[in-house]
């Protein structure tokens, strides 16, 4: 079931069993969808609750817990670099119902009336992750990019060293942005998440003889056994694999 509240003017978290966020903004003239979770149920329903606007959809990136409930809408908004992991995660027969996909990629500016959402590139967790900054409010939705529970350890991830660069890049925008919300918040987070994750990313890298990662506990999940890394407190972990720390 998904659940929706209000927590900002603008801004309405969507939250699918506890599973994944979403989030609806709604400018004067349009609204936009950000993510659509596992899809548990009608997300453009949902969105209906709150905003009779036309909607925009953006995907943060092509995981299926945040592409599912698109087969709601008629067109979706992706990275063409994450355009791979449709064919990969999604069956043949729910690929018939996904809508048509138009691609959107960093300095693509989203006007939805009074309110600009401009699209920031952040490669890492999947090839083709976006952050979208909502200018007037100084909030930056972040997907799986950016939050307390990194993954790392998936085929298909960048190598930490070439993440901790892709987030440096990053670093100009994090000044003009006050918040974050990522794919699987219960509210707003202050901006300095981004900092905090970024030093346990850069702890990783800089290690000397794998000191770091060798008192890192295991991280168990459904595809295997890695390590996770702790950074601002015990909730908030960066899931890796030891053998892609670094660019080979």
């Amino acid at each position: 079931m998904i659940s929706i509240q209000q927590i900002t003017e603008h801004v309405w978290l969507m939250d699918d069993s506890g599973e994944a966020t979403g989030y609806v903004v709604t400018g004067t003239e349009q609204a936009m969808v950000i993510d659509t979770m596992n899809g548990s149920e009608d997300v453009q329903a949902v969105a209906r609750t709150v905003t009779s606007l036309p909607l925009i959809l953006v995907n943060t990136h092509g995981h299926p817990d945040h592409i599912g409930g698109n087969r709601f809408f008629d067109k979706a908004y992706l990275h063409p670099a994450d355009i791979q992991l449709i064919g990969q995660f999604v069956n043949e027969t729910d690929r018939a119902l996904l809508p048509e996909t138009v691609l959107t990629q960093e300095g693509d500016v989203f006007d939805l009336g009074g309110l600009h959402v401009e699209v920031f590139d952040l490669p890492g967790h999947t090839p083709g992750g976006i952050c979208l900054l909502l200018r007037e409010d100084r909030i930056l939705f972040t997907g799986d990019s950016i939050n307390r529970h990194l993954w790392m350890q998936l085929d298909g991830c960048a190598s930490l060293e070439t993440y901790l660069k892709a987030l440096d890049r990053l670093a100009p925008v994090m000044e003009r942005a006050d918040w974050i919300l990522h794919g699987h918040a219960r509210g707003l987070e202050s901006i300095t998440l981004y900092q905090a994750m970024r030093q346990g990313v850069a702890d990783l890298v800089n290690q000397k003889d794998m000191q770091v990662t060798e008192s890192d506990p295991a991280y168990r999940w459904f595809g295997g056994e890695n390590r996770m890394h702790p950074f601002d407190g015990a909730d908030s972990v960066i899931c890796y694999r030891p053998d892609n720390i670094w660019d080979r």
